[in-house]
């Protein structure tokens, strides 16, 4: 399915179910690219839009000598010739107000971390933009009180927004709500799930670990409940990802998990 820039996003996340999908960090242009247009080509192929999803830094790391992707300025030309060659909208975060314009001039949805969903400026600096912007659910955070990360996007006018579920820590572990998502939904803006973070076990060693084997339960019971797309972080070679190794989902599964999700999103709506 070809992304119509002169549709608002919010309503083409809307209107279908996308697939947000890509490696978790920016490895290389080569790779990057490599993954895009493999994920492409398989959501083309089910009728199903794809919002390629990549990060030019992971900010929020177990250790601080893990790896976090490539500057801003390179980040972003990665990203641009993605979305210029192979005609995707193109997600990925912003940890500081400042990077809001910077990125708004390459990117389609501007993401909010979970770790940052109560931060004031940066979610006003995202709105002020106009771009459209996803706001995932902080871990510690009870759906109902997304109220106010959503109304301090709409304070700036901007109501281009969407939000994805993606777990919930208690203590040492992490769950998943269903009921998350249509209680979100009563916000009147689409709800993404995030299956990939919501099967990590963060803080093993010096890593973040996870149930790879859990995300097709999670993805199939998120649709179930009514979830408007899915969230999946996806790599041709999980175990040497430089990011969330644990918990992406190889790209050769892909397509019979789509396939799935297709008939559950079918036999609910």
């Amino acid at each position: 399915m070809m992304f119509d820039r002169s549709k608002p996003l919010k309503d083409y996340i809307g209107s279908y179910f996308p697939i947000i999908a890509g490696p978790c960090v920016i490895e290389s242009e080569e790779h990057s690219m490599r993954m895009a247009t493999s994920i492409k080509s398989i959501t083309d192929s089910l009728g199903l839009p794809l919002i390629f999803k990549s990060s030019f830094d992971k900010a929020n790391r177990t250790s601080a000598e893990s790896f976090r992707g490539p500057n801003i300025e390179r980040g972003l030309e990665v990203l641009n010739n993605i979305r210029e060659k192979i005609n995707i909208p193109i997600i990925t975060d912003v940890h500081w107000p400042e990077q809001c314009e910077i990125v708004a001039q390459v990117v389609d949805v501007m993401q909010i971390p979970a770790f940052l969903c109560r931060q004031t400026d940066l979610l006003i600096a995202a709105g002020k933009t106009g771009k459209t912007v996803n706001i995932k659910k902080g871990q510690f955070l009870a759906p109902e009180k997304m109220k106010h990360a959503v109304e301090k996007i709409t304070s700036t006018g901007n109501h281009n927004i969407f939000l994805t579920e993606r777990g919930t820590s208690f203590g040492y572990g992490q769950v998943s709500d269903m009921t998350s998502i249509p209680k979100m939904k009563n916000l009147g803006y689409p709800v993404i799930f995030d299956a990939t973070h919501s099967a990590q076990i963060p803080g093993v060693n010096q890593t973040t670990g996870g149930q790879r084997e859990m995300i097709p339960t999670l993805a199939f019971s998120a649709v179930a409940a009514g979830s408007d797309g899915i969230f999946m972080e996806v790599h041709d070679n999980p175990k040497k990802a430089k990011s969330d190794a644990a918990t992406q989902w190889p790209i050769e599964k892909l397509e019979d998990l789509l396939q799935k999700i297709i008939k559950i999103n079918k036999a609910i709506n």
